[in-house]
This record gives structure tokens, C-alpha cells and sequence, in this order.
């Protein structure tokens, strides 16, 4: 007779142990060009090595890696992008990953080897802000990689007004606002970032004449007035709680009765363990950032009731990302 015990296995424990061993296969791979090599159609072993300049052995390691993963096919000796990899890994659509797999493998991936101290210490060893200058471009497309499935949803969700004025706080650069102003030609916004951001949000927005940048800190700077709409923007998981609703506060002083806020982030279920992706970005915001966590639609309800919003919504965007909304009261 099997009893419970007997039936129990570890498989569990050596499928979530070995998960970075798949990470790096994933990150190798996106390095090493594989996809992108895939892009031009299959390949046997011979001319996926020729194509990537690795050796038959290590590409074909790289390669059955990837067929054991379910992001490449192998159809006899012929490897082919699944098309999953093919939409997202190939750099053959506006749907670009490779970005944020090399966020994630150059500046995450170290970073997570200290995660057990940076939670037991409740600090990081240092913060992402404190990156070398080399990596500051790495960061910033990989975060615009990660957002941009919730940049083209936010548009169709936010249900701004024709022609809105929007503050977008935080706004890093620019690609939120800039969703939002090629889905309404009326529209204008302004990104208030601190001055080391805005400085590259102003780069990339030159051609944007329907978007500003403006310098500031929304922790110690009044923010601009005159504006019917605000974003924040993955901002949320960056403080404490009261930290948040001290930003809140702050955002309601700039708003008009009526004003809309938008507040998209990785809003979790009353547990903050579902969407499971939001809750294991609490772990990376941890290990990034002094006071970086993820909050519960609830707690943000709760923020707004004190600080002078009234909710109106919440609605998904793209992946663990959602989208809060209120209204100034």
C-alpha cells in the first residue's frame, strides 16, 4: 500500500532549484545571437554554427537547451525559433525581449546571488542607481522592453479624454507619455523626472514636440500644475507605503477636483502572491532598491481613500502589469 509520504517526490524542489541554470541557457543564447540566427529560417548544426561563429559543439549544446526548453524546434538535424522566439527573440518585430534578457542577465542575475542578504539585512548591497556608466544603457532598454506591452495596452485602458494634458511622474524616458500621444494627436504630456533621467528622456524625445521634460523630484519637489491627467508609472514599487501616500498627497495637491491618476505597477492580490510574475519582482525590486516592494490592489485602494482620491478602477495592461485608476475628489 503507497502511503502519502511515499508518494511524495523532490521534483519540485530540483525544478525550482535549477531554474537558473534555464535563466543562463536563455541569456546565453540571446547573447550568443542564436534567435536572431534562427531569424533568417533553420539552420542544421553546421550552419547555425557558421552563422553564430561558435563551435558545433557549444552551439549544439546552446541549441538542444533551448529545444528542451520549448524555444526552439528541431525537425530532424534542423533547429528552428518557435513562434514564441521568433515574435520576441528574433529582433524581427516591434516585440523586442533581447533588451530586457540582457537587463536581466548583466545587471539582475548578479545582483540576485545576494538576495538572501539583501533581505536579511533589508537593504541592498547597493542600489541600481548606483550602476556603472556603461550599464546605464543596458538598463534603460531593458526596463523599456519590459514595459512596453503595457505602454501600447495603457492607451486603450486609461480612457483619457481628447486632448488631455498629462504629467507622467517618474516617467523615465518618455515611453509611457509617448504611447499615450500616438494614440491621441491632441494630446500633450509632460515627463518629471529627476534631472540625471530627464536629461535622457530629452534626447529621445526631440522629435516628440507634443511631449516636454521637465527636471524635479517628486519626493522633495512641488510638482506643475495645470494638468487634467497623471501617470505614475512603475513608480509605486520603488517606497514604502508611506512613502506612497506621501507622493499621493502630493500628486492630489497638483490636481484639480475631477483630475485623473493613473498608477500602473505590478499590483498584486490581497496575499501578494498572485500574479505569481508580481510576486517574484518583489525579490528583484528587493535587491535593487532600499525600499522596493509590491502592494496589493487593496493597499493601494486604501492609500487613495487617505489621501484624497476616489478609486474607479483597475484593469489589466499587459502581462503582471495593471493599471489603478481614480479620480481627484
Amino acid at each position: 500500500m503507497t502511503t502519502t509520504h511515499d508518494a511524495v517526490t523532490p521534483d519540485q524542489i530540483f525544478q525550482l532549484a535549477q531554474g537558473f541554470m534555464a535563466s543562463k541557457h536563455l541569456f546565453a543564447a540571446n547573447e550568443l545571437g542564436l534567435f536572431e540566427a534562427l531569424g533568417e529560417g533553420p539552420a542544421d548544426l553546421a550552419g547555425l554554427a557558421a552563422r553564430t561563429g561558435l563551435p558545433q559543439r557549444t552551439a549544439r549544446i546552446s541549441a538542444d537547451a533551448m529545444v528542451a526548453l520549448g524555444l526552439l524546434e528541431r525537425h530532424g538535424d534542423r533547429y528552428a525559433n518557435t513562434p514564441v522566439a521568433a515574435t520576441f527573440l528574433a529582433g524581427t518585430t516591434p516585440a523586442d525581449f533581447r533588451p530586457l534578457l540582457r537587463f536581466w542577465d548583466r545587471l539582475s542575475y548578479p545582483a540576485w546571488t545576494d538576495l538572501a542578504g539583501a533581505l536579511g539585512r533589508g537593504r541592498p548591497s547597493h542600489e541600481i542607481f548606483e550602476i556603472d556608466d556603461e550599464l546605464v544603457p543596458v538598463m534603460s532598454a531593458g526596463i523599456d522592453a519590459a514595459t512596453a506591452g503595457a505602454c501600447r495596452a495603457l492607451p486603450g485602458v486609461a480612457g483619457l479624454p481628447v486632448g488631455s494634458r498629462v504629467l507622467d511622474i517618474g516617467g523615465g524616458t518618455g515611453s509611457w507619455a509617448r504611447a499615450l500621444a500616438e494614440s491621441d494627436p491632441e494630446l500633450t504630456a509632460t515627463v518629471f523626472e529627476l534631472p540625471e533621467v530627464a536629461a535622457v528622456a530629452e534626447q529621445g524625445l526631440r522629435t516628440t514636440t507634443r511631449i516636454d521634460v521637465r527636471a524635479g523630484n517628486v519626493l522633495t519637489d512641488d510638482l506643475p500644475t495645470g494638468y487634467d491627467a497623471f501617470l505614475l508609472a512603475n513608480v509605486i514599487h520603488y517606497f514604502t507605503p508611506e512613502t506612497n501616500q506621501a507622493i499621493l498627497r502630493k500628486v492630489r495637491a497638483a490636481a484639480k477636483p475631477g483630475g485623473l491618476l493613473l498608477v500602473a505597477d505590478f499590483w498584486t492580490d490581497p496575499t501578494h502572491t498572485q500574479p505569481l510574475p508580481a510576486a517574484l519582482m518583489a525579490g528583484e525590486f528587493a535587491i535593487h532598491v532600499n525600499d522596493g516592494d509590491v502592494y496589493s490592489v487593496e493597499e493601494g485602494t486604501a492609500w487613495l481613500a487617505d489621501t484624497g482620491w476616489a478609486f474607479t478602477g483597475h484593469r489589466p495592461l499587459a502581462g503582471p502589469i495593471t493599471l489603478v485608476t481614480a479620480e481627484a475628489v
